[in-house]
Formats: C-alpha cells, sequence, structure tokens
C-alpha cells in the first residue's frame, strides 16, 4: 500500500545500462502520472476550470497525476510515538517531507497509500475489474498453474513463443497465442517458468533433464532485494499498537473505529512513517529507508509483544549483495532454490552497521526521551562493526522487493535476458512474441519500495505492445 517511486537517479541509471533514454526520470515521470488520482489534487481539478488554482497546487501536479486509475491518500491515522521519531529525526538532521515522489525522496514524514476512503487499493480493484471483466474477449483463469511456455522454432532458427501450457482444475490446457505471451510472474516466478520452458543457464537446465532452447546465463541471477534491519525499541507513556492490540476491549475500539471512520490501526499500511537519509555524510544520495512501526513482534506473523514499543526497520536501498533463483525440479509445484546473499559484501556490511549506529542516534534524541526508549533487539551490548553487522542478519527480514532476475541490458551484454523493451532475448535475436513485465526486469532496484515502479513499466510495457515495439 506504500506509494514510493524512487528517486530520479534510479531511472537514470536504468537508461546508461539498456542504452534506452526512454528510462530516464524524465521519460518514466509521464508514465508514473498517467495512471496516478493523487489526493492533494482533488481541489485543484474542481477549480480548474475557474482559474483560481493554488499555486502550489499547480506546481504539485507538474509532478503528480490526478485523473488515473492508481488511487493515492493520505494515510487516516496518527500515532504520538511516531510523530515522536519524525521530530527526533530532523532533530539528528533528516529534514521533513511532504512529498516522497518528486525524484529525490529524503526526508521524513507519513507514506502516503494506496487506498480508497480507507480500504486498500489494489491493482485488480484499479485496473482488472473496471476495464476488463466486462469485455467478451477477456477471461480470468483463476486456480491456474502455468507449467511451460510452448516454444516453436522458425525457418530462420529463431524462437518464438506461441503460447503456455496450464494446469487448471479440469486438466492440462495448451493456451494459443496470436500476438504477444506477457510473463508476470514476478522475480521468482519469471525465472522459473523461463528456466522449466528451456531459456536459462544450460548446465542448470541439463541437471534436471530439461533441453536447453536457449542457453541464457543471466536467467535467475542479479538477485536484488531490501533487506529490513528490525531494531525494536521498549518504550513508556505512550500508546502503540501492542498495548491497543492485546485486549479485547482495545480490538473492539481499534474494529469501532474502523467501522465508523475507515481510519485508525485497521486501515494501517504495514508501515506507516518513512525516512530516506544517508548511512553516513560521506554517501552522496540518500541510502538508506526506514519504515517506522508503533508495534513489534519476533517475526511477521508471530504475536505482538506484550510490552508498549516500537520498530524502526532500516533496509540499504542500493545493495552491492546480488543472489539467485534457480529451479531443484523439472516439476513447477517445487519450490525453486532462492538464495539472496543478504550482506554478502563489505559495503553492505558497512552500511547495515552505521544503519544501526544512525538509529540509536535517532532514538537518543530530545523528542523521544519522554518515552524512556530502551534498546531490545538487537541490544546496546553490540557495538563494532562486525558485531552490528553479525546482529543485522539476525535480526533483518526481506521487505518483499525481489528484482532483477530476468534482467533488461544492452545488446552484446550476455546477462541481460531482456532488451530495453522487456523482449525476451534468444538465438540469434528476439524470442518472437514474449516479453518480461514485473520487477525482475529491472536492472538494478529503485531506492524504495517497488510496487510503483512495477505499474510505470507496465505503462510502458502496454504502449510498446500496442504498437508492436
Amino acid at each position: 500500500m506504500i506509494y514510493m517511486r524512487g528517486q530520479a537517479r534510479d531511472y537514470d541509471r536504468w537508461a546508461a545500462l539498456t542504452g534506452d533514454d526512454d528510462w530516464r526520470w524524465d521519460n518514466c515521470l509521464p508514465d508514473f502520472m498517467a495512471h496516478e488520482s493523487h489526493y492533494k489534487l482533488d481541489s485543484y481539478i474542481r477549480n480548474e476550470d475557474k482559474g483560481s488554482c493554488d499555486e502550489k497546487l499547480k506546481s504539485f501536479s507538474q509532478l503528480h497525476g490526478v485523473k488515473g486509475e492508481w488511487r493515492v491518500e493520505k494515510q487516516r491515522l496518527r500515532w504520538d510515538i511516531l510523530d515522536a521519531f519524525a521530530q527526533a529525526a530532523q532533530q539528528a538532521g533528516i529534514p521533513a517531507t511532504e512529498d516522497f515522489n518528486g525524484g529525490n525522496n529524503e526526508g521524513v514524514g507519513y507514506f502516503e497509500v494506496n487506498q480508497k476512503s480507507g480500504w486498500r487499493w489494489n491493482t485488480a480493484k484499479a485496473f482488472l475489474r473496471p476495464d476488463c471483466m466486462a469485455r467478451p474477449n477477456f477471461t480470468l483463469w483463476t486456480s491456474t498453474q502455468v507449467e511451460k511456455l510452448s516454444l516453436e522454432t522458425q525457418p530462420n532458427g529463431q524462437l518464438r513463443c506461441t503460447g503456455v501450457t496450464v494446469r487448471t482444475a479440469s486438466g492440462v490446457v495448451q493456451a494459443q497465442a496470436i500476438g504477444e505471451v506477457i510473463l508476470s510472474a514476478g522475480s521468482i516466478g519469471s525465472p522459473q517458468l523461463l528456466q522449466l520452458s528451456g531459456i536459462g543457464p544450460g548446465t542448470l537446465l541439463q541437471q534436471h533433464g530439461l533441453a536447453v532452447r536457449h542457453d541464457a546465463p543471466g536467467v535467475g541471477v542479479n538477485l536484488q532485494d531490501h533487506l529490513q534491519i528490525r531494531s525494536v525499541y521498549k518504550v513508556q507513556g505512550v500508546s502503540t499498537l501492542n498495548t491497543r492490540a492485546n485486549s479485547l476491549w482495545g480490538k473492539a475500539m481499534i474494529g469501532l473505529e474502523y467501522a465508523l471512520n475507515r481510519s485508525g490501526p485497521m486501515s494501517m499500511a504495514p508501515s506507516q512513517l518513512g525516512a530516506f537519509t544517508r548511512s553516513d555524510p560521506s554517501q552522496p544520495y540518500p541510502n538508506i529507508e526506514y519504515h517506522v512501526q508503533p508495534l513489534s513482534l519476533e517475526a511477521f506473523g508471530e504475536p505482538l509483544h506484550s510490552f508498549p514499543a516500537f520498530t524502526a526497520s532500516v533496509c540499504n536501498l542500493n545493495p552491492s549483495s546480488r543472489g539467485s533463483v534457480q529451479i531443484k525440479s523439472p516439476d513447477v509445484n517445487v519450490a525453486p532454490a532462492i538464495a539472496p546473499n543478504y550482506l554478502s559484501t563489505d559495503a553492505d556490511r558497512k552500511v547495515a552497521a552505521d544503519s544501526l549506529r544512525l538509529t540509536r542516534c535517532i532514538v537518543g534524541q530530545p523528542a523521544l526521551a519522554a518515552y524512556q526508549p530502551v534498546e531490545f533487539k538487537p541490544g546496546v551490548q553490540y557495538q563494532s562493526d562486525d558485531e552490528l553487522a553479525r546482529l543485522a542478519g539476525d535480526i533483518a527480514t526481506t521487505i518483499f522487493h525481489p528484482i532483477g532476475t530476468t534482467q533488461m541490458g544492452q545488446d552484446g551484454d550476455p546477462m541481460a535476458v531482456l532488451d530495453s523493451h522487456m523482449r525476451v532475448r534468444g538465438p540469434g535475436g528476439l524470442i518472437a512474441g514474449l516479453r518480461v513485465v514485473d520487477a525482475s526486469a529491472m536492472p538494478v532496484i529503485t531506492s524504495g519500495n517497488t510496487n510503483s515502479p512495477v505499474l510505470m513499466m507496465a505503462e510502458k510495457a502496454a504502449r510498446w505492445i500496442q504498437s508492436g515495439q
């Protein structure tokens, strides 16, 4: 639910890596705006025809859209502990910001969210249901597993994707494609399906008895992710979700608040307060992101702690560690081996240690002093770079931002699975009729949450598909 584009430099780097200026920030911004419906511009659109537009909103409208499908709203909650953390961050030198999405997201503030009147907004509600469900040429199959792509060798020796093999409740079906097959199974599923179809590292495919249709060493490598280091602080004299949700009365009041106003804890995105800053002053740009939550637990899915606490998760936005996704079986139902290789470089371990020190610096500011924060995890006894880097791995989890496993790149790059229009490369050129449109196509990870960048990529892909590019 967090609306986050990243930083302009991310897309300028994509343009350099792919050799395609279409990926520059200035050329991606219109695709972000095309589907955006930003709450701040609701009044702007109402007053636009009256010639009474506020100049600040007019400037804001140069970076944000108002007539699109993808709703962006202000969070319908606030917490004293999060307000105090934001003030502490400013005391530590991080400026306040009202907009994380103008190309430079440095600052601290509440995240804007993909919601509509307190309800979670998703791509099915925004794009699929209103535009596709009633079309006579649209069919949605659920409880269906794609097993592999159908590939044919053309007279010129190039491959063409002619459809997919899918398993439904009633059996195996061959779905034929007249135009293109668009693979959007994500950074784990897309490389898995390519490998199962014979497109991937030849040695890996042969190990599992699969015919190699195209030896593509880049399929399944270049895995990148944001590892969030979850520091937990006990507090006193302030409400957190731990205390509110650990009693029947508290749960009842949370439910009532949401039923009446669509606000409060039940409207919360996974993280509420954000901050982008530098792990140390020598960094040339904001290289870490905070997700701050008025709660704590041992691990996702486990109960909240019984004591009042908050969690300040921090991640390295541009990790240098690289991982892989590799099939373990020719059976699609056998999950692939996922090896993120978090913190496998000296640079990433240094950023992790510096980030934990910065978290301690923020929490030590006067704005939080009234709540007497005590470090519960990782623990103040750990001080050295080696200790903090090791503890970072112990208390860290994914933020579910895997990218890069079928990366775009330039002609001649053996690790570039896709061209700059996300078309799959094959023997002697492109594999006709096959494109990958998801986060696996990203050559490097964006400096922030990855959902919104994928929608921008889909805008470009839709345009290219329609025009045959």
